[in-house]
Order: structure tokens, then sequence, then C-alpha cells
């Protein structure tokens, strides 16, 4: 007897999903009774927590563009994948998630687990329906789906434990009260209409500085993006979803925007006449020109996005790159260079600025020289992810992409502990690529270190077995820390930042995979030519400095008062914060005679 769990998985597989990540409970039972049935048609990752899986599920969406797929079981199984659900749905991201619930006999009892799944999950999804019965499966399925694939979003389909073990309806009956419903969405081609287009175009050519702001969903339109950069003699910044939009090895590409961002990219938003933003809702406006400054164009896919952040003029709804096609013949080619020359004379004082600073020492590891010696080392298509602390500032300003890599990161939501799971599901979804994830000790002692256990359930399956986890070990919430001080003028507060010290590199090598841990400057060139041949996974753990600078690239005297203040309220680390950032000072100022690791 096929029952209406085997229906539901191989509904599933008819949509195109081949793996969903989970873990098991007596709430999904039935379901995982199905997943024996169903053998390699569908497979299954069992992680440590719910809360990975559905990160896992929100990566496998972003690195691959289909549709992320996750299973928990009912009450606490499902409560536990909401933080991973809202990263997918804060970054459009399409995910279905497949949960439990208690018997729909025992519904209404506060019975064993039962929790109102319909209003737990109704904020966090777009669709969310529980099946009441084996025929409503068919259509609840398909709709949630077509629903998540198509709007970017998340959607839940509920399953109580009864209606699992129930015999199947493949075909419900030809009569009233019945839904009908189909496998299948193709997505359709958005341009908006030519009059738009030329308002757009005549806006652009009348600029004489024109700055670009691409984000995730410029992704794929690398080339149509380089040809109008070209003709419009534009600088390219980007946001830290669409790092890897655009390498850093062309010219006007000014590198990521914002806290985490780089000097040029502040300075032509500062400094432009027009701004043009494609695939991004990028939210800080203090990153962005000052109203009346710049006259703003936007493309964006989804019509809630445009003109949310800017005001801008016009506003393009459609696809990135059917766009910028279709803007292309409308541009004119700009015969002044001035404002391109300068954006790539500023570039190159800010690369230069960088690399000083990189080395300049510390007490112990300077942070910024870990990510600067990796980006010289990564191979081609590469992958790497991000966390929500200072690994990422480091990883946003240090790592230069090139064409063909891959990075993403929990963008919106900044949740701390996505970098690991992201890397975990980028290497299930990509064996063949090297994959390495950017993080710190808060969030590996968070969620990481019980992922580990994942790595070493699964990697001899890979082909290609280099998945690297870069943890910066500094014993301190070291985002926060520095936050606190350049934000609100306080000092570090020891009993909510400092973390257990722990040895990383010794706890992978005691679970099978490769520890190495670094102490020194001058090791870590060759550490990273270890890590990145080894012949298993490996944390790389970098035991590094806290009080390098976690300052912006162009710093407010708000926040340098705020960091005095800081200074002056006590702060535990107060000799070492203000040695280090003058150094980091000297060294751009005196790049050459800056002391080095």
């Amino acid at each position: 007897m096929m029952t209406t769990s085997d229906f539901l998985l191989e509904r599933l597989v008819e949509w195109g999903f081949y793996r969903v990540y989970g873990y098991p409970g007596d709430g999904i039972n039935g379901i995982m009774g199905a997943f024996d049935r169903i053998g390699d048609k569908l497979e299954f990752i069992q992680v440590r927590h719910e809360e990975m899986a559905a990160f896992m599920a929100c990566a496998h969406a972003k690195f691959t563009g289909e549709t992320g797929l996750c299973l928990a079981t009912s009450g606490p199984g499902a409560i536990h994948l909401l933080n991973g659900l809202y990263d997918a749905k804060m970054d459009h991201t399409p995910v279905v998630a497949i949960v439990g619930q208690a018997a729909a006999s025992a519904l209404g009892s506060s019975y064993q687990q039962e929790v109102d799944l319909q209003v737990l999950m109704q904020d966090v999804c777009d669709y969310v329906y529980t099946v009441s019965s084996p025929t409503a499966m068919r259509h609840i399925v398909d709709r949630a789906v077509r629903t998540a694939t198509a709007y970017r979003t998340v959607a839940c389909v509920i399953v109580p434990k009864d209606v699992q073990e129930q015999k199947a309806v493949p075909k419900p009956p030809h009569k009233h009260n019945t839904a009908h419903s189909s496998v299948g969405y193709s997505a359709p081609v958005v341009v908006p209409a030519a009059v738009d287009l030329q308002r757009a175009a005549d806006i652009l050519n009348s600029g004489q500085r024109v700055a670009m702001l691409v984000g995730q969903g410029a992704l794929g339109a690398q080339t149509e993006l380089v040809e109008v950069a070209q003709k419009l003699g534009a600088g390219v910044a980007k946001a830290l979803l669409g790092k890897a939009v655009l390498p850093d090895d062309l010219p006007f590409v000014t590198g990521t925007l914002g806290l985490l961002g780089t000097r040029p990219s502040y300075n032509i938003m500062n400094e432009c006449d027009t701004l043009f933003m494609v695939g991004t809702s990028y939210p800080y406006a203090e990153f962005l020109p000052k109203e009346g400054q710049a006259r703003g164009i936007q493309i964006d896919i989804d019509a809630r996005n445009v003109g949310l952040r800017f005001p801008t003029e016009v506003n393009l709804i459609g696809d990135s790159a059917q766009t910028l096609r279709a803007l292309l013949p409308l541009l004119d080619k700009k015969a002044d260079h001035t404002w391109r020359d300068k954006i790539e004379k500023d570039r190159e004082a800010w690369y230069a600025d960088e690399e000083a600073r990189c080395h300049v020492k510390g007490e112990e590891l300077n942070p910024q020289l870990v990510f600067w010696e990796l980006s010289e080392r990564l191979p081609e298509n590469a992958i790497l992810t991000g966390d929500a602390g200072t690994a990422t500032n480091w990883f946003a300003r240090n790592i230069r992409m090139r064409s063909g890599m891959k990075s993403s990161l929990s963008g919106s939501l900044a949740t701390m502990g996505a970098a690991v799971p992201y890397a975990i599901s980028a290497k299930f979804a990509f064996p063949e690529r090297v994959v390495v994830a950017c993080t710190g000790d808060g969030a590996m002692q968070m969620n990481g270190n019980a992922e580990m256990l994942t790595v070493a359930k699964y990697w001899k399956r890979w082909v290609n077995p280099r998945l690297i986890f870069l943890v910066l070990n500094n014993s301190d919430l070291n985002q926060v820390t520095w936050e606190m001080r350049v934000e609100s003028g306080n000092p570090k507060y020891e009993a909510s930042q400092n973390l257990p010290h722990f040895n990383y590199a010794e706890y992978a090598n005691q679970i099978g995979l490769l520890g190495i841990r670094v102490e020194k400057g001058d090791d870590i060139g060759a550490a990273w030519d270890r890590a990145l041949s080894a012949d298993r996974p490996v944390i790389f753990d970098a035991v590094v400095d806290a009080n390098i600078s976690q300052l912006p690239p162009h710093i407010s005297m708000e926040q340098a008062h705020h960091l005095f203040s800081a200074m002056v309220k006590g702060d535990p680390e107060e000799g070492g914060v203000i040695k280090e950032t003058l150094k980091s000072v000297m060294a751009t100022m005196l790049p050459h005679h800056g002391e080095k690791e």
C-alpha cells in the first residue's frame, strides 16, 4: 500500500527535489519510513539540529538556483526551523519546509508536542497549510513548491501523524469539493516597458559621475553589468550578498559597500551624480547618496523592493540580465574618462592601504593578514561563506572574488551561525569544489562545533574532500564588542563578551578531521597551503588579536567620539585598542615603514 507519506516524497521528486536536510522524530515517523522505500531518488541528510537543516536548505537554494527543502518533526522540531526559515525569507530565497504535527484526531486536546503550527509559521511563510486528509496532499504540496519557487519565499506543508500513515490518494475523485493540481513551473521573462527603459537611459546618459550598486539579484548578469559599466564609465560597488556578482579584479569594481565595505565604494556613493541600483535592496541609507545629490534608477524583479531605500526616479521591474540587455542599445558611451580614472586610482590606493594594514603586527595574529593570505591562494571556482561577526568584516574587505567563484551569508537577518551550515550545503551541492567557511569562535561555540560531526559523518563521499572552516579565535564576541565601543560609546563588558577558551584544531583531530592551529604571522601562508592541499576537511584555528580596529572605511566624528568615550570609561582592553588603532592608521600613512608580521 502506498501511504500518504510515500506519495509526498514521490511528488517532491517529481518537482525535481533530490536532497532534503532534516532531523527525525516521532512526529514524522511515517515520512521517515517512506524515505527507506523511495531509495536514492531523494537523499536525506541528517544534521545535528533542525535550525541547521533550514540554513542548509536556504544555502542550497542560494548556491544552486533551485528551491531548498528541509524536514522537521512536530512541536520543538518545527520551532527549531524558524531561524533558518527567516534567513531564507529575508534574503528572498525559495525554501519548502515539511513538518510533522500531532495526530489530527488529537488536535485541540493540548496533546504532547501539539503546537499551533499554522500560527507559528504564518509570518515566515507565504504559504502554510495542514494536510487534513490524503486527498489534499497533492494540491498542498504542489502549491507550496510553486509559491516558494515563483515568489522566492518560504512555504510550509504540515502533515499530522495519522495522515502520514493513511492510504494515499494520488488522484482525487472527480467531484465537487476537490482540487486537481499539477507539477511544473517555468519562470517568465520579465522586461520593463520600452518607454521606461528610455526614461532610464536618458537619466543615465545625462549623468557625468555614475555609480552602480549591485546585489544578489544581479547574479548571472555579469556580462551585461560589465558592458553597462563600460558604456557609462561607472564605478561599481557591491552589496555584501552580491560579492560574487562581479570579480574584484575588474579595475572599476570598488568592492563592498557599508560598515564592512571599502573606502572607494564609500567615495563613489558620496561623489556620484547618478545612482544605478541593480538587483539589490540595500538597507543602509547612510552609505547611499544624500537625497538631492544624485538621480536614481533601480532594477528589481520584485516591485515591493523598488523606490524603498533611495528616492529613485525610474523603477524598472524586471530580471536584471534581461533588463540590462534591453537597456544597453539605449546607452551612450561616455567620452570623458575623468570619473572612471579617479575611481581606478582610488581603488588602487585603497588596496595598497589594506595590504599595509594587513601586515601590521599585533600582540597576536592580525586577522586581516589571515584573509589576505587566503585570498592570494584561493583555487578557481572556490565557494566562500560568511557569518555574522568580525570574520565577515575581513571577508568583505580582503577576499577578492574572481570570475566563477561563489559566496553567500545570512544577509538581511544577519544571524550568527550560518557560515558552517552554508558551507556544508555548498559542499553537498558542489562536491568537486573547494569550500571555505569564514566564521568566528562565537558562532562555532553556538552551533558550528556540533555540525563538525555532520562533516565527519559525510565527508568521505565527496570527490574532493577540501572543506575548510576558518575560525577567528580571540575568545571574544568581537563584533559586538566593537559595536558597543563605536556605536554607543560603551566599553567592553567582559561578562557578556568573553568566551570560554577552546582549541578548535585539537577538536578537529579528535573527530577525524584535520586541525591546523596558527599563532604566528610567519606561519599563515604555509598553514593555508597545508589546508588547501589536505586530504580531509580542515578546521583552521587562527588565534587572532581582538584589538585590531573594526572601524568602518570612513569613520564619522560621532563614531570617533564614541570610541574615545568607551576608552575614557575604562575599557578593559584600552591600551591594546589604542595601540593597535594607532598602528593601523600609521600603516596607511607610511605603508612602507609599517611593522610587518
